[in-house]
């Protein structure tokens, strides 16, 4: 038997020079300071930007259990894509989420998330929470394409800032990684783990939408 009293395991404990941080956490944490913006887990918040460069982001206690850090920032990511360069200088990019008569630029969010997504078979790994979910679940293969929903033409711009404007690369080397992780994992996910949901067979679309 260990005698060895905890007090004493934890004076003679080697000096921690590193901590573990979760992959895709890692990956975005990085993607989100390339494209100028802090990361803040803060308990009072669900997600807030601030104009300012950070980006305040609930901890894991105060979230769904299908809320995740990468979907959190890819969501606010496309907020700022789908409302314009301008709106980076602006609290929660100018947008009032208690306004009504906003929601399209929510849909419009939504449906750019969905489009970055699916080449990678994220679509379902990295989807909207909360009361948005049904909008999000309901859209067509190609959120983009075409159709009577106002949101869709917000979206197209947001979706060619998203492949021609300097935060293209941060973007896709994040959601490539994210795809490889869940390539990775997946077949050690059970069918209520959100890695189950990778969609494997999809096809990275190589040219941006006119």
């Amino acid at each position: 038997m260990n005698s060895t009293t905890n007090a004493e395991q934890i004076a003679h404990r080697p000096q921690i020079s590193a901590a573990y941080v979760d992959p895709v956490d890692a990956v975005w944490l990085h993607a989100a300071s390339r494209m100028g913006m802090q990361v803040k887990r803060d308990p009072n918040v669900f997600a807030s930007w601030d104009g300012r460069g950070t980006l305040s982001i609930g901890v894991p206690e105060s979230l769904d259990p299908d809320d995740c850090l990468a979907q959190m920032v890819l969501h606010e990511v496309c907020h700022a894509l789908v409302e314009g360069p301008a709106a980076v200088q602006q609290p929660d990019w100018g947008i009032r989420i208690d306004d009504p008569a906003q929601r399209v630029r929510e849909h419009a969010c939504l449906r750019l998330q969905a489009a970055l997504t699916t080449p990678h078979g994220l679509r379902k790994v990295l989807a909207a929470t909360t009361t948005f979910r049904e909008y999000y679940d309901a859209l067509l293969e190609d959120p983009l394409a075409a159709g009577d929903d106002p949101a869709i033409a917000k979206a197209v711009e947001g979706w060619k800032r998203a492949v021609e404007g300097p935060w293209t690369e941060p973007i896709q080397t994040a959601l490539t990684a994210t795809s490889l992780i869940a390539n990775a994992v997946q077949y050690a996910a059970n069918t209520d783990c959100l890695w189950s949901a990778f969609d494997s067979d999809s096809k990275l679309r190589s040219e941006p939408l006119r």
